[in-house]
């Protein structure tokens, strides 16, 4: 019983301590029956806040997006390009509009000395996932290659501006 006692004793003289050397994390009942936490107007504002910034930043981060995808597509027609030279290093032409550039990856009948593939894989689609679109003979050289951009339409600006090999 005796040990009880002293327990309960060191406890209290514990408290104390704490209480006053840190007078806000006494329980609500101790410090004036007004319980702790944060008022309407203080999680209103906090939400306004939060709502500002994000308005803020969003449009920045998606606009990055676009402008990684852009950036993808010229690469990938880049590198279409560099084996499109290739197949024509090897057969003496480009490959012919009907024969797309799946004439980069599968032997066309008519191609005797193809040497390929000339990609690891199949023929990618652009970053909006249509293919892209080629020419043989083209309008601006020995071929056209290109993506219409996000919008899918010839033409636009930023986003929706066309990637092109010329």
């Amino acid at each position: 019983m005796r040990i009880d006692t002293q327990r309960k004793r060191l406890a209290q003289r514990r408290w104390r301590w704490v209480t006053r050397r840190f007078p806000d994390h006494r329980p609500y009942r101790l410090a004036g029956g007004c319980p702790p936490g944060f008022t309407l107007l203080e999680l209103l504002v906090v939400m306004v806040i939060i709502g500002l910034l994000a308005g803020l930043v969003a449009p920045r981060y998606f606009e990055q997006i676009g402008k990684s995808n852009t950036n993808v597509a010229k690469a990938q027609v880049d590198s279409l390009s560099k084996a499109l030279d290739a197949y024509r290093l090897d057969v003496g032409a480009y490959p012919t509009t009907e024969e797309r550039l799946d004439a980069l990856v599968t032997r066309p009948q008519n191609a005797p000395r193809w040497n390929g593939p000339y990609l690891q894989k199949r023929v990618p689609l652009d970053p909006w996932d249509r293919p892209y679109q080629y020419r043989s003979p083209g309008e601006h050289g020995d071929y056209d290659l290109m993506s219409f951009g996000k919008d899918g339409q010839p033409g636009g600006t930023g986003e929706n501006s066309d990637i092109t090999s010329w």
